[in-house]
């Protein structure tokens, strides 16, 4: 199996060598508990975002090795509710890099504590940016794409980014 790696919109030299998806990968667990959710026993969406904020930055945070912040979620997708007493499964991973930014896909599952079924009830795509010791943007280090699925994975991210960067240009409006 041969091994790629790539900076997408890079400009200058890689800063540190390439690395997998699968070394910053990150499974998360979380039991619902009453102060989680609403009146209906329903988690609270502000709660679900939370976790996959934190699971987001824990992605980029193993990938490039230095601070990070989170830039914007692209999408968040709400396919059902999650129950007090379920446990929430949250699977994240990276899915492509730019230069200083970086897409995480992040999953979310609601695991019955009896059954063991799982349910996809949530999903996301964040980006993040790797930041120096001043805080600004930095060179993230290249994704090395180890399968079809990184490749894939990287080729949609691609797109989610290009979209996202052509609403800024429309929603900054005509210049002078």
């Amino acid at each position: 199996m041969s091994t790629k790696s790539t900076q997408r919109g890079s400009k200058e030299s890689p800063p540190a060598q390439a690395k997998p998806a699968s070394a910053s990968r990150v499974i998360m667990t979380e039991l619902v508990i009453p102060e989680d959710t609403n009146s209906q026993g329903n988690i609270f969406g502000g709660r679900v975002m939370s976790l996959i904020d934190k699971a987001a930055s824990v992605v980029a945070l193993r990938h490039c090795r230095s601070q990070v912040a989170t830039a914007s979620v692209d999408s968040l997708t709400f396919l059902s509710a999650i129950r007090l007493g379920s446990i929430v499964v949250i699977e994240a991973r990276l899915n492509a890099v730019f230069r200083s930014s970086m897409e995480v896909g992040v999953r979310v599952e609601s695991e019955d504590v009896l059954t063991g079924e799982r349910r996809h009830t949530t999903t996301a795509y964040v980006t993040m940016v790797s930041l120096d010791a001043s805080g600004r943007p930095q060179a993230a280090p290249r994704q090395l794409l180890e399968s079809q699925d990184d490749r894939r994975l990287e080729e949609e991210a691609g797109h989610r980014r290009d979209y996202r960067l052509q609403g800024r240009s429309r929603d900054a409006g005509p210049t002078k």
